[in-house]
């Protein structure tokens, strides 16, 4: 064993360790009265990247609003909210370089929006209309923007994380300043590929910044029942990164921790984990009813720490922004995104040739074969494919 990498300190007596052994601090900056504590240290932050970082938030919260809607009424198939996490996702966004690299899970359309998703770009990818960027092939919020750096969500658990390690790679070995960001749930982090690689990442050094949102529940599991150590954060330090833990609520320590998690991660081309303790508002999905794992007093005690209103009290402090212009915003991302669900929904579906694109360069027999069958199958059953019907 390499003595470069393991303490060689040694003992006489049979001593355990637990994971009380390891002290992990929370990082909280911004009080819930939107004040901050007296000996903390603010990130780099102005009134334009605050109001943007707000901005963001008021769009996704009425996004979540209007879709999830849009959802019960039939409209969309399926939908994810990021309802009591926007700060761990906006924050950490906001610190980072338009260049690097986002590994999203499922739940980081805020992060999308910050970069410039525009609300015409989400509706058109819900409605798997022919302007989708995914060609209609995804199911709804699987967002994904090569112009934006964001790639491709998959539903699969963890499945980006051992991608972003090698983002990260490439990244270094082109000589970027640059570093991948993945983001994942807590309950990701019990997957073999957050292992894998978290532990290709150390060794092979390369600059990822791994964004664990510990939001409480896997869908309905609590963290209580999936795992029995001192959370994620301690699992970043047993693969010898840099590691932190924020509180995910706090705008403010999200922002700070990442900016300096990124600076760090670039200088020594090596990865960083910092673990957001927030919680989860909404439900898992639209497939979900949480009422059936979690208490209504559990939901209520978990809103007086949300993570908007938060900011917002912040921001009005500072004179940054009114509450009269919170609310003509809120009332303007209303009316923008009903009336972007109205345009979008109208738009037909991809010609069904596209199907069979951009599997190979060229596409092979055996799916032209495929194609013609399903053609052939659609025009005899054209009333249970009504969109596709007209699209042959």
């Amino acid at each position: 064993m390499s003595k470069a990498t393991l303490n060689t300190d040694t003992v006489h007596r049979v001593g355990f360790l637990d994971k009380a052994s390891l002290h992990i601090p929370i990082l909280r900056i911004l009080q819930a009265d939107g004040t901050t504590y007296e000996t903390a240290v603010l990130p780099v932050i102005d009134e334009a990247l605050a109001t943007k970082i707000y901005d963001t938030c008021v769009f996704t919260r009425v996004l979540d609003e209007r879709m999830l809607g849009a959802q019960r009424q039939g409209r969309i198939s399926f939908y994810m909210t990021c309802t009591g996490e926007e700060a761990a996702i906006v924050g950490s966004v906001a610190a980072l370089d338009q260049g690097d690299v986002i590994l999203a899970q499922y739940r980081e359309h805020a992060a999308l929006r910050y970069r410039g998703f525009t609300t015409e770009q989400f509706m058109n990818q819900m409605f798997s209309n022919e302007k989708d960027l995914g060609k209609g092939r995804q199911m709804p919020i699987h967002y994904g923007c090569a112009a934006l750096n964001y790639q491709t969500i998959s539903s699969p658990l963890a499945t980006q994380i051992p991608q972003a390690t090698g983002v990260g790679y490439s990244l270094k070995m082109q000589g970027k300043r640059n570093v991948a960001v993945c983001y994942f749930g807590e309950g990701a982090a019990s997957e073999g590929d957050f292992h894998a690689g978290l532990n290709m990442a150390a060794v092979l050094k390369c600059p990822v910044i791994f964004f664990c949102r510990n939001n409480g529940y896997a869908i309905s599991t609590p963290t209580e029942e999936q795992f029995a150590g001192n959370g994620i954060a301690s699992r970043g330090v047993g693969y010898g990164m840099h590691t932190i833990r924020v509180d995910g609520n706090d705008m403010l320590a999200v922002l700070a921790a990442t900016q300096q998690a990124r600076a760090y991660a670039i200088e020594h081309n090596v990865p960083v984990l910092i673990e957001a303790m927030t919680y989860r508002l909404g439900a898992h999905s639209s497939s979900d009813d949480p009422s059936g794992y979690r208490s209504k007093d559990e939901e209520a005690k978990w809103q007086q720490h949300d993570p908007v209103k938060r900011f917002k009290l912040w921001l009005i402090n500072k004179g940054w922004l009114a509450e009269a212009d919170d609310v003509k915003l809120h009332e303007q991302y209303r009316e923008e995104v009903l009336a972007a669900v109205k345009v979008a929904e109208k738009i037909p579906v991809p010609m069904l040739d596209e199907i069979i694109e951009d599997v190979y360069d060229k596409p092979t027999p055996a799916l032209k074969k495929q194609l013609s069958d399903l053609k052939e199958h659609i025009k005899k059953y054209p009333q249970a494919y009504p969109k596709s019907a007209g699209r042959l």
